[in-house]
């Protein structure tokens, strides 16, 4: 669960990115944030996993008060969020098995245990094939799936994806949006920010529209441009 209490989050030049935001998002809920570039939605995502800092307001994230966490919680915090990039952020000189498990090893599973979670979560993805593979001999599309098979490697609470088909072509990111629907089905909470206006009227979900740092629009099951 996700409760945003009167949060606001102001930039030193003065751009308020978030602005007296209040909203509350249950467990196993799939959510899209959509709204015009420099509406907040980047900045909304990283104040929940504590990659931003709030100025004012209460965040609480599962069992985190994020907004009063201490900093050796915070790697907790972040196991417990998964979080999917736009750009993949795969580790170039790591292969596709070694880009998942390296999202393990600090969590001090053992090796086997490893071995067992990263192959599930490959083939929930499809790409259990191509585990020796490095990022730069994948499609964008089959390095976001590994993006998302390592964000979800900790088996996060919730799942944060940030434009996550943004790079790829219409038919990738349809195959990006069913991987995502499957993880939410399996109960995990999934904060999508996005402005596929194909995929939100596609697949029907809360939409959260924000401008100017405002939610502006909250309607459940909504399209694209219907909540104006």
């Amino acid at each position: 669960m996700i409760i945003l209490s009167n949060v606001t989050k102001r930039y030193d030049n003065g751009i308020v990115a978030v602005n007296n935001v209040s909203l509350r998002i249950e467990q196993g809920e799939f959510v899209y944030l959509i709204g015009p570039s420099g509406s907040g939605k980047s900045t909304l995502m990283k104040l929940l996993n504590r990659e931003e800092e709030a100025d004012t307001g209460r965040i609480k994230v599962g069992a985190f008060e994020v907004t009063n966490i201490k900093n050796r919680q915070i790697p907790k915090l972040r196991r417990s969020v998964g979080v999917v990039f736009q750009d993949f952020k795969l580790l170039p000189k790591l292969n596709v098995y070694e880009n998942v498990a390296y999202a393990l090893e600090v969590t001090g599973k053992s090796g086997r245990e490893i071995k067992k979670r990263v192959m599930e979560v490959l083939d929930l993805v499809g790409l259990r094939h191509k585990i020796h593979q490095y990022p730069n001999e994948l499609s964008g599309g089959e390095q976001q799936r590994i993006a998302i098979a390592r964000a979800i490697a900790n088996k996060p609470t919730i799942l944060i994806a940030d434009e996550p088909t943004g790079n790829l072509d219409p038919e990738t990111a349809l195959g990006i949006q069913r991987v995502l629907e499957n993880i939410n089905q399996s109960g995990t909470t999934i904060l999508m920010g996005t402005h596929n206006d194909k995929l939100v009227d596609q697949f029907k979900h809360r939409v959260l529209r924000l401008d100017a740092g405002r939610v502006v629009a909250d309607e459940y099951k909504g399209g694209y441009h219907e909540s104006h």
